[in-house]
């Protein structure tokens, strides 16, 4: 063997991986070939060996195991020169030793991180078995589980439909519904104030006139004929009845899509609930749309029946607009006026061109009219959007604590245990799961064993 340790070709091989050497152990095979100068190259380390020498007697030839440890003790013991090397530097039991000691350092800086992982994969399998639900087993178990399901479903709808507690769902807003259900309301309301139909300027006072030259009857001068106001009333009414069906119609298919979203989320572990549940919902909610449809078209029905208001805000309204009749008249029949405009308080701006030729009388009426209209549209638009919007609410309250609950047992019958039935892919898990339950836990001891043994053989 070349013991010139500093060109030596598995010496620079090591430095190449382990340029410090701390990390290198250096085996001195063949001692006996050439003890000359061994003990001064062990001793000296001019090659910063940093787990040390060990030098051991290769076997000869046919020998067995035992007889080259014995061969190979004799030589370090009674050899001139490799006998003066210390004993714990020499031999294949030292060098066993060694490796061993080295082995089990190393095994103890990754165990640490070994026994965390195990224990972050124990936990987590734990979690999700926590998470599945219970493997019913009785017809006792499965109504138990039934009655939770519609108990939270309910709860959780009473929060984000009743209350506006959406903690549940943070991030969602379309859950967030309170808060939907009044841009819905606003965006009706929107929809109803600026629609033709509330616009008071547009052509101002031609349709009263041409509705009062109609419906003219033998009376006394200047006797307003309370067919003109229905006449334009009702025809009012017709022009906007679409929109409260539409924003009814619209609330209940949001609505739809909430109440399903939470009844399958609280019964997401049973595919054949779920489907029940939706079933039940869809039939509810159409119920809910129906009678909400109909109780529109009475509300639409009693404003094109009867023109009634015990409101002080009418007679306000109508009032503030008779007063600026007169001036109005004088803008519209001066010869000198060529602005044809006029600025109406609470009306806003108007052109009155197409009014020039009218007879006084039959502008005074019409004005007359025309405020009334004003006056009473503004009581109308108000009672379709409260009433109908009060309606709406207690037909979802009705739906949250009584009609939800009635609505699926009647769905779900005697079927109960059927439904909850767990489906193959939650039972795989759980098997799955529960191996994985196992091993980990065997791992963790088998690790914990392995680092007692460690502790045991440092300690040695």
């Amino acid at each position: 063997m070349n013991f010139d340790f500093t060109t030596c070709e598995s010496i620079r091989m090591s430095q190449s991986v382990d340029k410090t050497g701390l990390r290198t152990l250096a085996v001195v095979t063949k001692a006996d070939r050439s003890p000359d100068g061994l003990l001064e190259k062990v001793t000296a380390d001019d090659v910063s060996i940093g787990l040390g020498y060990v030098c051991v007697r290769n076997r000869i030839g046919d020998e067995s195991y035992e007889e080259a440890r014995v061969e190979e003790q004799k030589l370090f013991e009674s050899h001139a020169l490799l006998s003066k090397i210390d004993k714990s530097i020499v031999g294949i039991p030292v060098l066993a030793q060694k490796l061993v000691h080295v082995q089990a350092m190393i095994i103890s800086k990754t165990l640490p991180d070994i026994v965390k992982k195990i224990n972050d994969k124990l936990d987590n399998s734990l979690k999700e078995l926590e998470v599945l639900p219970a493997n019913l087993s009785s017809s006792a178990d499965a109504m138990s589980a039934f009655m939770q399901i519609v108990s939270l479903s309910r709860d959780s709808l009473r929060k984000i439909l009743l209350t506006g507690d959406f903690e549940e769902y943070p991030d969602e807003s379309q859950m967030h519904c309170t808060a939907r259900l009044v841009d819905m309301l606003n965006s009706y309301a929107s929809e109803l104030q600026n629609c033709p139909e509330s616009n008071a300027t547009r052509d101002f006072l031609k349709d009263e006139i041409k509705v009062l030259e109609e419906a003219k009857f033998i009376s006394l001068p200047n006797f307003m004929p309370r067919t003109a106001f229905r006449t334009l009333l009702q025809r009012k009414v017709r022009g906007i009845s679409h929109m409260p069906t539409n924003f009814v119609d619209s609330v209940w298919s949001y609505m739809e899509t909430v109440v399903i979203s939470v009844l399958n989320r609280h019964s997401a572990n049973y595919y054949q609930l779920q489907v029940s549940t939706r079933r039940a919902a869809e039939h509810l909610i159409a119920k809910k749309k129906k009678s909400s449809l109909q109780h529109v078209i009475k509300v639409l029905e009693m404003e094109n029946h009867t023109d009634y208001t015990c409101n002080p805000e009418y007679l306000q309204e109508y009032n503030k607009l008779m007063s600026e009749r007169e001036e109005f008249l004088e803008e519209v029949l001066d010869d000198d006026n060529i602005i044809f405009k006029m600025n109406l308080k609470g009306v806003g701006g108007i052109n009155f061109y197409h009014l020039r030729n009218y007879d006084i009388n039959v502008l005074s009426q019409a004005f007359d009219l025309k405020a009334r209209l004003i006056a009473y549209w503004k009581i109308v638009l108000r009672r379709l959007i409260d009433v109908i919007a009060l309606h709406l609410m207690l037909s979802i309250n009705e739906l949250v604590n009584v009609d939800l609950q009635k609505e699926i047992c009647n769905e779900v019958g005697g079927s109960i245990e059927s439904l909850l039935e767990e489906s193959p892919s939650i039972s795989g898990k759980r098997e799955k799961l529960s191996r994985s339950v196992k091993v980990l836990r065997e791992s963790k001891e088998t690790v914990a064993k392995i680092m007692d043994s460690i502790g045991v053989y440092g300690d040695k």
